[in-house]
């Protein structure tokens, strides 16, 4: 690195550059906001006066002072920019899903060595405040040995979407399963590792659609752990987003986190309520002691906070520390997602 503040780049200034990128980025320490890409209505220096807005990707790469360059543009982009931003000389941080398949993938992998630059992966949702509730539980082991668990994330959405790219059959990486299934995938992956297989389902539902918009996976892991992944557009009521089942107790969550809302309304991460559950959505624990009674708790939520996630890119770059979200992490993230069912 040419210093120890790192000059970054976004390739995209739609939802995900505005509301998931660019304000982690402008009140890091760590990080400068250096430019971004905007090919018509140019909106970023209202928020961030200083910021250079290219026209195009090839412009922003062509920026020498760029170190990182965060590729958030469509899905079936990401594969092609990643590997031009490699190529340029630039640490990458790619979004969800990261490309299409393995073949993409491990070409991407080969890139990245060859060039000396480092690949992130964007995986924000290790940073829910609900799935953190999650890991300190199943890390207590208060919950015995994990029998079941099951996580969702489900939406009530049957108007298709905008997004031409996440709607079209003739993309790869289009419908539910590449759009939501990163997340619940990467978070059982966090949690339990590679499965040792799987099974998949997906369907369409919604009028006029022409990609998955439901999807369950089967993860079968070891010592009998069975893990279920759903996703859905077609839920009017939301259901537990985590649930989980051993021989000596459950643990019952809602899907809490606030952090994008806050984010979508203009919260700055760095404000003191930032990433902070509302009361009444702690998540319920039931145990069962050993002369077979119940005991319910309502454990206090973690504070969610995606400006972990950056700190730990910094942390690998300028320190060399572990980067969290490994190569072979989302190797078998790809494996599962492109998946025949």
């Amino acid at each position: 690195m040419t210093s120890t503040k790192i000059n970054t780049g976004i390739l995209s200034f739609g939802m995900s550059g505005r509301v998931f990128h660019a304000p982690f980025i402008h009140i890091s320490p760590h990080f400068n906001l250096t430019a971004v890409v905007e090919r018509s209505n140019k909106t970023a220096q209202e928020l961030y006066p200083e910021i250079i807005s290219y026209d195009s990707v090839a412009q922003l790469l062509a920026d020498d002072t760029i170190e990182l360059v965060i590729v958030n543009t469509p899905n079936h982009t990401h594969f092609e920019f990643a590997i031009d931003a490699l190529k340029a000389g630039k640490h990458v941080l790619i979004e969800k899903p990261a490309v299409e398949n393995i073949a993409q993938f491990d070409e991407l992998i080969e890139v990245s060595k060859k060039s000396g630059k480092r690949i992130f992966f964007y995986q924000n949702r290790r940073y829910d405040s609900h799935f953190l509730d999650v890991k300190k539980v199943v890390e207590s082991g208060d919950l015995g040995k994990l029998v079941e668990v099951s996580f969702r994330f489900d939406r009530y959405k049957l108007e298709l979407g905008q997004k031409y790219f996440k709607e079209n059959n003739q993309y790869i990486s289009s419908g539910l399963t590449y759009d939501l299934g990163p997340h619940i995938i990467d978070q059982a992956i966090a949690l339990f590792g590679k499965p040792l297989k799987f099974s998949k389902t997906t369907s369409i539902n919604r009028p006029d659609s022409q990609v998955a918009d439901y999807f369950h996976y089967h993860l079968h892991y070891p010592d009998g752990l069975n893990v279920f992944l759903t996703g859905s557009l077609a839920v009017a009521e939301p259901l537990p987003a985590f649930v989980l089942n051993g021989t000596k107790g459950s643990f019952i969550k809602t899907m809490a986190d606030v952090q994008e809302q806050q984010l979508i309304d203009g919260m700055l991460p760095n404000n003191s309520i930032y990433g902070m559950e509302p009361e009444g959505s702690e998540g319920k624990l039931v145990t069962i002691d050993s002369s077979n009674q119940k005991h319910i708790s309502y454990l206090r939520p973690h504070k969610g906070d995606y400006n972990l996630l950056f700190n730990a890119i910094y942390e690998n770059l300028i320190n060399d520390v572990e980067y969290p979200i490994t190569i072979d992490h989302i190797r078998w993230q790809i494996e599962m997602l492109s998946a025949e069912t």
